[in-house]
Order: structure tokens, then sequence, then C-alpha cells
């Protein structure tokens, strides 16, 4: 019971992450802020960990930098699906792909066994996940194999992060996720870096690759991603300083929430089933959805209120299955 708690509210706070992300990524690149929210994020988990103990064994290492690099090709390949479209329909494939992944691999490789009313949670929280991941309001076209392509990938990447954070050690504490985080800090810079080397040999200022000049998009170190607050509009007047500062810490808070959600669905993992963990935090854009309703008072669509429900009775459902 204490697993699917712990997963549920590690989805919210991913959502929350998210949130956050999505309104930094107004005014920041999106590369840039996913840099930002590695080094944030990084420095929460490096102060935590000391505080919960862990061993730093070389196989917990290799994990942590295995999920680290699942984490950058899942936001590479989210870059992807923003650029194709329709959103409507890719965003709510990648979070099913994103449950269903280590949903097969628990039950069919760590041969994982759930009860009739686990099983049915599980089917629901499916069904939660493409309501609540459904954008309304966009106009229904047929995506492209590419599209689709990029999509199942992205998913694939998010429920491998989840697979490979899984191998870990009990014993090992928050270890596999500081490796996990310095390997996605080490990487997202080194594209920030690269991206600042062509600007200046373009004559373009380096700091220009900070700000958005293309479609932008909120993402986590995880390789989540605020798809539903996305701007599809190019940003070409530089924000003011004051925006750019309220965006940094903004980016910077994405890190920190992003951490603490990586940390409760370790916790998760180690005291429940992969299977149902996965199924729980695809459930990751309801945190979003709320808190867009909240603080920027938009509306939340009938079908999503309905995948918000569907949601609590699955988590419900996993508890006591």
């Amino acid at each position: 019971m204490i697993s699917a708690v712990l997963a549920l509210l590690g989805a919210l706070i991913y959502g929350a992450a998210d949130f956050c992300g999505g309104l930094a990524a107004k005014r920041l690149r999106s590369i840039a802020v996913t840099a930002i929210a590695a080094l944030s994020g990084l420095a929460a988990l490096v102060i935590a960990q000391p505080l919960l103990g862990g061993a730093w064994r070389s196989a917990d290492l290799a994990w942590g930098a295995l999920a680290g690099v699942f984490g950058v090709l899942a936001v590479v390949l989210l870059y992807a699906c923003l650029a194709i479209g329709p959103m409507s329909i890719l965003s709510p494939l990648t979070a099913v792909v994103s449950a269903i992944a280590p949903m097969l691999w628990g039950l069919l490789v760590d041969g994982e066994t759930l009860s009739p009313v686990a099983y049915a949670g599980l089917g629901v929280a499916l069904v939660a996940v493409v309501l609540v991941g459904f954008i309304p309001g966009e106009k229904v076209v047929r995506p492209s194999t590419r599209g689709l392509v990029m999509a199942v990938g992205a998913g694939a990447a998010i429920g491998g992060f989840l697979i490979v954070v899984d191998q870990t050690s009990a014993g090992s504490g928050l270890v596999p996720l500081v490796m996990s985080r310095a390997t996605s800090a080490v990487l997202t810079l080194a594209i920030v870096a690269a991206m600042a080397v062509v600007a200046v040999r373009r004559g373009l200022p380096a700091a220009s690759v900070l700000t958005p000049s293309a479609p932008v998009i909120g993402v986590t170190p995880s390789g989540h991603a605020d798809l539903e607050h996305a701007s599809t509009s190019a940003t070409t007047v530089s924000p003011p300083t004051s925006s750019l500062a309220r965006a940094w810490w903004l980016a910077i808070v994405c890190g920190v929430v992003d951490a603490a959600a990586n940390a409760l669905m370790l916790v998760a993992l180690r005291e429940g089933d992969l299977s149902i963990v996965s199924a729980l935090t695809a459930l990751y854009p309801a945190g979003t959805i709320l808190l867009a309703a909240l603080v920027l008072r938009e509306r939340v669509a009938g079908v999503q209120w309905l995948g918000l429900a569907l949601a609590l009775v699955a988590g419900g459902m996993l508890a006591l299955g």
C-alpha cells in the first residue's frame, strides 16, 4: 500500500516540477532549463544523500549513469514530438508507453505477481493516463510515422529510466540518483556548450543559446515534459531581465522538486512492484493540470477531470491490491 501512495504522490510532484519547467521554458531555451534543473537537482541530492546514507558501489553508480542517459534521451525525443505533433495524440501516447514498458518488464522479466484487483487497477491507470494526458482544443490530425516513432521512443526512454533505477540495490540510498543527475547535468551542459560554440561562429553572442528561438517545451531531467503548456510559436524578442531572472529561479525550483519526486519514486520502487509504480508515475500530468488550474486559472477539460478521478480510483485499487 505504501508503495502505491508514494508513487502517486511522486507523480503529482513530478507534475509540479513540469509546471515550473514549462513556465521557465517560456523565457529560456528548453535545453537550458534542463541543464539548470539538472544542476539544482544534483545539488539537492548531494546535500540529502549523506543524511539518508547509502553505499557507493560501482554497480549502482553504473546503473545511475545509465538512468541519466535514458533521461537525456527522453528529453531529446520529446523535443522531436513537439516539433512534429500533433501533441493531442503524441502526448498521451508517450505517457502510456512510459507506463507499459516498465509494467511489462516487471510482470514478464521480474516475475511480479499481482492480485486480480491490482491487475484491474493497472487497466484503470492506463485509461487515466490517456485521459489526463489528452490535450483538448487542438485540431485532430493524423500523426506521421516519424512522430509516432519519436513518441514511442520517448515513452520507452522514460520507462527505461524506471527499469534501470529499479535495478539498484536497496543499500545504495540516493547514490544512483546522484549519479543519474550528474550524468544528465554533464550531457545537457555539453549540449548547451556546443550550441554556444556554434552561435559564436555564426557571429551571435554565446548567451543567445539561452533564450528560445523555436518551439519551446518544459522538461525535467527525468525526461518528463509539460507538453500541454508548451508554446508552438517562436520567440524572437529578448525578454526583460526580470523575466529572465524569474525563469532561472523557476528552472532551479524545477530541478529541486523533480529530485524530490525521484526520491519518492525510488523509495516506492524499493517498497513495491515496478509494474504498479510505473503505472502510477505515468499519471504525472495530473500535477501539472491541477497547478495550472489553481495558479494560472486555466480551465480543466471534462475528459481530464474524468482522468483525474480514474487516477484516484486506480491508486486505491493498486494500494489495496
